[in-house]
């Protein structure tokens, strides 16, 4: 590993340090004592604003807001990103899939250091129509998700779209502003409506998306640059995958951000490693892309076929391989750990988890207090691992495998 860049070193260290800084100091817990009274004042003052909102509640508005939901939802991103990769729009797709990986953890970071309520329900009815949404509302409230990442990755779309384009006329721009904005105020009018945010949360989530967005503007090509041609990428990524497991906040209550942000972790570890792997054979800038003589439609399709199968069974696979070879491992080292779901024979009892619900996301002190936790969350593991190997499939074995069938 000749030759680190003194970035790549000082960026990597300077996030290890605020780790153990922020644990030594309670960061997180000063943070929220500050900012969770004033939010969850908020929250309740804003009630009655989410109920006269919920009065022309129908059927027809809880079956529109509730798939606008579905459209910017984890679950849409994950079948939408492959997609852009396989059609040939291999830049925008891993940039995109990189921005969302950030607003993930911006955006979990952000609720799980806050720890403000949902709208209390009652008075508020809220509308969970599928299970993705359910898990949603698991989790704390500000900034909205939703509304968030709707921020970045429209605004992010609409700048490629012109930029592909080579559209310079003012009109266009403006009409595809307009078309962002009113998107992203359905979203948002969309969450008060299905009573999961209130206005303040939906307002917080505005206001980092833009911020996330303008700063991203700045960035986007620098990190793509690396990616595609930078020195010890993937030693890099490994090391900053990891430490980001660490440099997550404790919430007061164990919710489901952190397996999202694991999750998403992971699927930028593997793009980033695919990418950097194969990107001279399959995603360079004059691949074939789709509606073009060299990647026809029904090419796309027989791609899609091929693809999607392919990368849900990688899944499969990857998820089986970490289930036996990580507690293996962890036994061959000596260490101690459990499973809340993945592996039945190491789950822990009742009283035992809710004891140890309260350090859920202690990381730091897995890391460097390994004494004071009686055990290791295998499941963490397990969930990277099995997300890496889908990114992976989706930026490498998928495109040999269409390269090797002519698609």
């Amino acid at each position: 590993m000749e030759g680190i860049p003194r970035w790549e070193v000082l960026l990597l260290c300077g996030i290890g340090t605020w780790v153990v800084v922020s644990s030594m100091f309670n960061v997180t817990q000063k943070i929220r004592s500050l900012t969770q009274p004033w939010v969850s004042s908020y929250v309740v003052s804003s009630t009655p604003i989410t109920l006269k909102i919920q009065k022309y509640h129908n059927k027809y508005l809880d079956a529109l807001f509730s798939g606008l939901s579905c459209v910017v939802s984890v679950p849409f991103y994950t079948a939408f990103l492959p997609l852009l990769f396989w059609s040939g729009h291999c830049k925008l797709a891993r940039q995109m899939t990189l921005l969302m990986a950030l607003c993930d953890y911006i955006g979990n970071c952000i609720k799980d250091v806050v720890c403000a309520p949902r709208p209390s329900s009652p008075p508020v009815r809220r509308i969970t129509a599928t299970e993705d949404e359910k898990e949603n509302a698991l989790e704390y409230g500000l900034p909205s998700s939703h509304t968030l990442n709707t921020v970045c990755l429209s605004g992010f779309l609409l700048q490629y779209i012109l930029s592909y384009t080579q559209n310079d006329d003012a009109i266009t721009g403006l009409a595809g502003l307009a078309i962002v904005c009113l998107f992203v105020f359905f979203i948002a009018v969309g969450r008060i409506y299905l009573g999961m945010h209130s206005l303040i949360d939906i307002i917080a989530g505005l206001a980092f998306g833009l911020a996330i967005l303008a700063s991203w503007f700045s960035v986007h090509k620098h990190i793509d640059d690396f990616i595609v041609s930078g020195q010890n990428v993937s030693s890099f990524w490994v090391v900053l995958c990891f430490l980001l497991l660490f440099a997550y906040p404790t919430p007061q209550l164990p919710t489901p951000s952190f397996e999202f942000h694991t999750a998403f972790n992971g699927v930028a570890l593997g793009i980033v490693i695919g990418v950097q792997q194969t990107y001279h054979q399959f995603h360079h800038e004059s691949v074939p892309r789709v509606f073009t003589p060299h990647l026809p439609l029904p090419a796309f399709l027989g791609r899609m076929i091929v693809g999607y199968p392919t990368i849900l069974l990688v899944r499969f696979c990857s998820k089986a391989l970490a289930k036996w070879m990580l507690p293996m491992l962890a036994n061959a080292l000596g260490i101690p750990v459990r499973s809340s779901s993945y592996v039945p024979s190491l789950s822990i009892s009742a009283s035992a988890k809710k004891s140890d619900e309260i350090k859920q996301a202690g990381y730091i002190q897995k890391l460097f207090f390994f004494s004071r936790q009686d055990s290791f969350e295998v499941d963490t593991g397990i969930r990277l691992f099995q997300y890496t190997g889908l990114a992976w499939s989706v930026v490498d074995l998928v495109p040999s495998l269409f390269f090797h069938l002519s698609l």
